[in-house]
């Protein structure tokens, strides 16, 4: 018993000394694509996503420990972005533009590890509403789940130890929201959320 105590402080002490702990704060912008079918109301209305993506911002704290070449980095981000949709009344009429603004705690658990100057790093990402808002929905509160899950994965750099730079992509696993009302019309969702994010940071 004594034996083992010992075998595994030794193993403790000996993995502290190559362990490294840093923490640091990041910001940068991400591609908001919002994936939504296609879907007609009762009366032929139509509603779909916008062709092209729109871009938000984020900023937090992130923790990076490094153990025998291993990384865990979970982090803490504020987000704010849009998504934008196409909502026709009427088929053959004009489509009026819908913007969405909303923002989220993003909380990213990225695992990874180096392969030479690169970090190759991936992981599970959730993301929690904290408010949103928007010109033409009648019910921004169904449309944004309170919570959704799903991952990211990319590549970084570090800059003599101290500026970190990443790339990365979002998917989601969760459909963002259930229901939808526009101009009167109920529209039943099944999207999911995708980004690219670019960040750079300073480590402590």
């Amino acid at each position: 018993m004594k034996k083992s105590i010992l075998i595994f402080l030794t193993v403790l002490i000996s993995s502290g000394a190559f362990a490294q702990f840093n923490w640091g704060l990041k910001a940068g912008a991400s591609s908001n694509n919002f994936n939504l079918e296609s879907v007609t109301s009762g009366t032929q209305a139509a509603l779909e996503a916008a062709e092209q993506a729109s871009w938000g911002f984020h900023g937090g704290v992130f923790f990076r420990l490094s153990l025998f070449g291993l990384i865990v980095q979970p982090e803490v981000l504020l987000s704010m972005t849009e998504n934008n949709m196409l909502y026709t009344e009427v088929a053959g009429t004009p489509a009026d533009e819908i913007k969405s603004r909303f923002k989220k705690l993003d909380v990213p658990i990225m695992l990874g590890f180096r392969l030479g100057p690169v970090r190759l790093m991936a992981g599970p990402a959730a993301s929690v509403m904290l408010n949103s808002s928007s010109d033409l929905i009648e019910n921004t509160e169904d449309l944004y789940k309170n919570a959704t899950f799903g991952y990211q994965a990319g590549v970084g750099v570090d800059i003599a130890e101290k500026i970190t730079i990443d790339v990365r992509y979002e998917g989601g696993l969760t459909k963002y929201g259930d229901e939808v009302m526009v101009g009167g019309e109920s529209f039943t969702l099944d999207g999911r959320a995708n980004a690219v994010i670019l960040s750079a940071g300073i480590m402590f």
